[in-house]
């Protein structure tokens, strides 16, 4: 969610705990601006409107339903603590407080429930300062200052609170004349309390929002971590000197090493993917010209049988014709004309050897 005390605010969607003191606030500084519209729905913006989330991205538009406005003052009676009636003859007075460092989508929704919550909503953002934020949290990408200016550009919020405290107390809530705190309503622990807004929840002014999974300003910060290199060789093409980047010249080398093999990577890349679509393509024209081959020599083929028919065909004819006369006048059986005669001439040349026979004896 978009609070200070909200996972999502700067932490993973994972249940965190984080151990904090009590310290006095600074002086407030409050900003204020005209109110926003409180019935304007997500769905009813034209897609490319900037101040929507429009088709930038189908995935989250397909993730996340507009946020309708609850045009009645109806609130949850399903809860474990009291929820107070609000009031109707004048705006209903929401509170917000966060860190809202690197300010994404799910801080913007978590405002846009509490802007949504009725039909009459004066939304108020505490942001705390950055030596409370560096000494109970950790360091922030943003300042202090950027980050309230960036906030002041929210469609949802009315009004900026500075150097809100840590941990609202019951002065704050006077003070500001609070009817709710909005958060999630998992209890979130501090060094003083299991539950930091159990004091506020008994008194019926706590009014709970649903969280947006799935982004946070740590996750943002991670992303940045682990492509650390890739960003600071980014940079450095952009003109950044070294010393602006706070590395030094070791790195620098290694990082022009990496970005020269990066580019000798992409060139054989590109090389091979060059080499295999010249090889594909002239396979291609091979075989097209295999194919143009094959369908010319079978229209030729016929025109060789003509032609080989026209100027032998007599000759052929006549050859396979006697052929055909031998074979059909060849005798198989012993009445056939050819044997009588073959017997004829076995038995004359027996009897002239016989008569020799005789002649010798003589």
């Amino acid at each position: 969610m978009s609070n200070k005390k909200q996972k999502s605010r700067g932490e993973s969607s994972s249940n965190n705990s984080e151990q904090v003191t009590s310290t006095p606030s600074s002086p407030k500084q409050p900003t204020s601006r005209s109110p926003s519209p409180s019935t304007h729905s997500l769905g009813s913006m034209a897609p490319d409107s900037p101040m929507g989330l429009g088709e930038s991205d189908p995935n989250i538009l397909k993730s996340f339903k507009p946020i309708e406005t609850n045009m009645s003052y109806d609130v949850a009676t399903d809860k474990d603590y009291p929820i107070n009636t609000p009031p109707q003859d004048r705006p209903v007075r929401l509170y917000c407080d966060g860190i809202y460092d690197l300010v994404h989508y799910g801080h913007m929704r978590a405002l846009e429930q509490a802007k949504k919550s009725f039909p009459n909503v004066y939304l108020m953002v505490g942001m705390c300062n950055d030596l409370d934020t560096h000494t109970r949290k950790g360091k922030t990408v943003m300042m202090e200052n950027e980050r309230y200016e960036s906030m002041r550009h929210c469609r949802w919020v009315d009004e900026v609170i500075t150097d809100a405290p840590w941990i609202v107390t019951q002065e704050f809530l006077d003070e500001h004349e609070i009817d709710y705190v909005c958060h999630d309503d998992l209890p979130y622990a501090s060094a003083e309390s299991d539950d930091v807004y159990a004091f506020v929840k008994a008194q019926g002014r706590f009014l709970p929002t649903q969280r947006t999974d799935g982004v946070s300003t740590s996750d943002l910060i991670t992303r940045i971590v682990r492509d650390y290199d890739k960003y600071l060789r980014r940079n450095l093409e952009r003109g950044m000197s070294p010393k602006e980047l706070n590395i030094s010249f070791l790195k620098e080398q290694e990082l022009n090493i990496q970005k020269h093999m990066s580019d000798i990577r992409e060139q054989i890349k590109k090389n091979i993917r060059g080499t295999r679509e010249d090889l594909i393509g002239e396979l291609e024209d091979l075989k097209a010209e295999l194919r143009h081959t094959k369908l010319f020599w079978e229209d030729r083929r016929q025109d060789f049988v003509r032609g080989f028919s026209n100027m032998f065909g007599s000759q052929v004819n006549k050859l396979f014709g006697r052929k055909r006369l031998g074979q059909e006048s060849r005798p198989e059986d012993r009445g056939s004309p050819v044997k009588r005669s073959r017997q004829s001439l076995s038995k004359t040349d027996s009897r002239s050897s016989d008569d020799v026979s005789d002649a010798v004896d003589q």
